[in-house]
């Protein structure tokens, strides 16, 4: 680059890390290329919450620096910000948010702002709604009922005076506007139709909310729509021919306006393809892969061991048995996340096992809501045996936390040699997870100390989580639409190492489907008859990989860290991010409009 541009990361994510784009902001804001190749840094965010007390507005590692819900002023820009508050009617938060990455040394503070647009001026927003339906097509009437779409479009016009307001959009300068999903998409089109400043604008695609919805809902899940998604395409057909009109769904119409963005970044090469397949008018879009990194870190075979044992004790403590394997899935309890299959694998594993006089454990560390407290933890463990035993009531198991327990009850009760454990808790430790848990058991420990962490999603445009415990000797097991599988194809041959396994669930097996409506109807009837035959073959690929020995476990944590150092984060920012980053000349020959 040849100067530095300034650069606004729009999300939900600016205070807090919630998931993907938590981890994203945080590789790149604790990279040393990034933060020497690129200016300020600002995150925006609308403020979601005016309680508590000024010092927690920005979160852990805030300093806020400006507070008008608060009265709050250690800042130069007091008097622009009070003119933007008056004519909008909003209230803005404004400071700096420490990232850090203490292994190497490097710290961040970008500026962050927050703004509380409830209760916005009505005809200052509607103006905005006008703007973004004459030059973008959007009809903002048919989705204002809808928060999601309603508060990140009230954001909007602030959010760019706010840059604005801060010298963060200077005439002579760049500044480049990250939509980081649907959310910052309204502030990216609103950027663009600013005259007198330099805004560049990427829509940073984490997934496509149109497809995930598709994907979800339907029974037949990525078996089907992926196997669609190739014979629509080979015929020229879009999304909206195959799926019908996705106009109604707010998500939807603001993914689908990315468009209009000068760049388009995909997490995964899936993502790509999926964008692609919204409509023909992606077909000029600037599209350009930008993978998430991993993280790397170099163990030993002793460190991996006192992990290990960490976990059979544990085990021991639990079921009674000190197990020879130990499988793990960290991950949210949501439907995309596959956990289904999991359990599919591990009853054709539990058979070889018997056969092996050996045995395992697979602790599922997930959960649908926040932390359970100390006390209920050790009063759950001290009357019912949690987290072996559940029951279906609060604070123990939610709605869909009961369903799934359902599930690890009938594999239990059929299984022989190989045992689940469902800890619904946040956390990894003692304090979070009752008195059975080894006293000096970290959160580490489940990532470098398990031999299999299963990721099989039906929808995972990247997923990071699932290749966390890749550089500590781990066995990975993904399934080939999550987006990091592309970026394992790119490193190696998955099928000469023994660390990664990508278990394709939407290969037919040789079944015939003549038709697109033929694809369209494949069901969960379909899709199980599918999953059977390839969680057998993924199960033998992982009892084929485990390793036998401490010379085949130190030769896979060797193996796993140099793997895991062609996917960290220096990667992909280096590789991937900057060099995508749009630039001034071209853009102004790529620039999309509808005037």
């Amino acid at each position: 680059m040849n100067c530095k541009t300034n650069v606004v990361h729009v999300t939900h994510e600016a205070v807090s890390k919630i998931g993907g784009i938590g981890a994203v902001l945080e590789g790149m804001l604790t990279n040393k290329v990034y933060l020497e190749s690129t200016g300020r840094t600002i995150l925006i965010s609308p403020l979601f919450s005016t309680d508590g007390p000024v010092e927690n507005r920005l979160g852990l590692g805030g300093e806020v620096l400006y507070s008008s819900v608060d009265g709050f002023v250690q800042t130069g820009y007091n008097e622009t910000f009070k003119h933007i508050e008056k004519y909008f009617n909003v209230d803005i938060v404004y400071g700096r948010k420490l990232f850090e990455d203490r292994r190497h040394g490097i710290t961040s503070s970008p500026e962050v702002i927050l703004i509380d647009v409830r209760q916005i001026n009505a005809h200052a927003i509607n103006e905005f709604k006008r703007q973004l339906f004459e030059h973008f097509g959007i009809s903002s009437m048919r989705y204002e009922h809808i928060w999601d779409y309603e508060e990140w479009t009230r954001l909007a016009p602030p959010a760019i005076a706010a840059i604005k307001a801060i010298g963060a959009a200077p005439h002579n300068g760049s500044t480049v506007v990250f939509s980081h999903e649907f959310m910052g998409m309204p502030t990216a089109l609103a950027a663009k139709l600013e005259q007198d400043c330099n805004f560049r604008t990427v829509f940073y695609a984490h997934e496509v909310a149109t497809v995930r919805r598709i994907v979800e809902d339907r029974t037949g899940h990525d078996t089907m729509f992926y196997n669609v998604m190739n014979a629509a395409t080979a015929r020229d057909m879009s999304l909206p021919d195959v799926f019908g009109d996705q106009n109604g769904y707010a998500k939807h119409a603001l993914v689908n306006a990315s468009k209009f963005c000068d760049k388009i970044y995909v997490v995964g090469d899936l993502v790509g393809e999926e964008m692609k397949f919204l409509s023909k008018e992606f077909d000029s879009a600037q599209i350009q892969l930008a993978y998430n990194g991993i993280p790397a870190y170099q163990i030993s075979l002793e460190e991996k061991n006192i992990s290990r044992n960490r976990l059979r004790q544990y085990s021991k403590n639990l079921l009674g048995f000190e197990p020879d394997y130990l499988f793990s899935h960290v991950t949210r309890l949501v439907r995309s996340k596959g956990l289904w299959r999991d359990l599919r694998v591990l009853e054709h594993i539990d058979k070889e096992l018997c056969a092996q006089n050996k045995t395992g454990v697979m602790f599922f560390l997930s959960t649908e809501v926040g932390p359970r407290r100390e006390h209920d933890i050790l009063k759950m463990e001290s009357e019912y045996h949690w987290p072996v035993v559940h029951h279906d009531r609060l604070p123990d198991l939610s709605g869909g936390e009961a369903v799934f327990y359902t599930a690890v009850q009938e594999f239990n009760a059929r299984s022989r040699n190989v045992k689940v454990v469902f800890i619904n808790q946040f956390g990894f430790n003692r304090q979070r997870c009752g008195n059975r848990m080894p006293e000096d058991m970290e959160f580490m420990d489940i990532r470098k100390g398990t031999d299999v962490e299963f990721g099989q999603s039906i929808y995972e445009p990247f997923g990071i989580a699932q290749l966390e415990p890749l550089s500590f000797g781990g066995i990975c097991v993904v399934s080939s639409v999550c987006g990091c599988a592309g970026f394992i194809k790119r490193i190696c041959n998955p099928e000469e190492v023994k660390n990664v396994i990508i278990a394709d669930y939407t290969d037919l097996n040789g079944m015939k489907f003549n038709s697109m409506d033929e694809l369209l109807k494949i069901n969960l009837e379909t899709r199980d008859r599918l999953e059977h035959h390839i969680s057998q073959k993924v199960a033998v690929q992982i009892l084929t990989n485990l390793p036998r020995s401490d010379e085949d476990l130190a030769n896979m944590i060797n193996t796993g860290y140099l793997l895991a150092a062609q996917m960290s984060w220096d990667v992909a920012v280096e590789n991937y991010i900057l060099p995508g980053l749009p630039k001034t000349d071209a853009i102004k020959q790529e620039s999309v409009s509808l005037a």
